[in-house]
């Protein structure tokens, strides 16, 4: 199912992201893979999901750290964000334990994931795609 959503500004991400979370819940999936251009938002509609799941830690760019692991209030399992831009392999990938985030009952938000896709079930995933358009405004695609 492929889904367009165009985003104008900020203030219309905590709907997208509200939604995205009750269809995810709907169809039992807890990975989302992020694609897109550097500064196309990515990192920014990952901190409006964690507020939808109840995060209470600060969500930042996992870029250096790869692997950000956040708290929720009402939930003891966590939310796992990571940045994989800097990897260079799935060995690297595979080295920092990946796989096993990914098979965790806990939802899994992972930004550059094309060397990862292949240890997770396509049907275990959903995709989403964040195009800068030439206003400025996101194009969002569930894909």
């Amino acid at each position: 199912m492929k889904r367009e959503t165009r985003v104008a500004s900020v203030e219309e991400l905590p709907l997208l992201a509200r939604e995205l979370i009750a269809f995810a819940e709907r169809q039992h999936i807890k990975n989302i893979f992020f694609y897109g251009d550097l500064g196309s938002g990515k990192t920014t509609f990952i901190q409006h999901l964690c507020r939808e799941l109840g995060c209470v830690d600060v969500v930042s760019s996992p870029t250096f750290a790869l692997i950000n692991e956040y708290a929720r209030s009402e939930n003891s399992e966590p939310v796992y964000h990571m940045d994989l831009y800097r990897l260079k392999s799935p060995e690297e990938a595979r080295d920092i334990g990946v796989e096993e985030y990914l098979f965790e009952d806990a939802y899994c938000f992972v930004e550059w994931p094309e060397l990862i896709e292949h240890l997770a079930q396509a049907d275990e995933v959903l995709k989403i795609s964040i195009e800068i358009l030439p206003d400025s405004s996101r194009k969002f695609v569930l894909l």
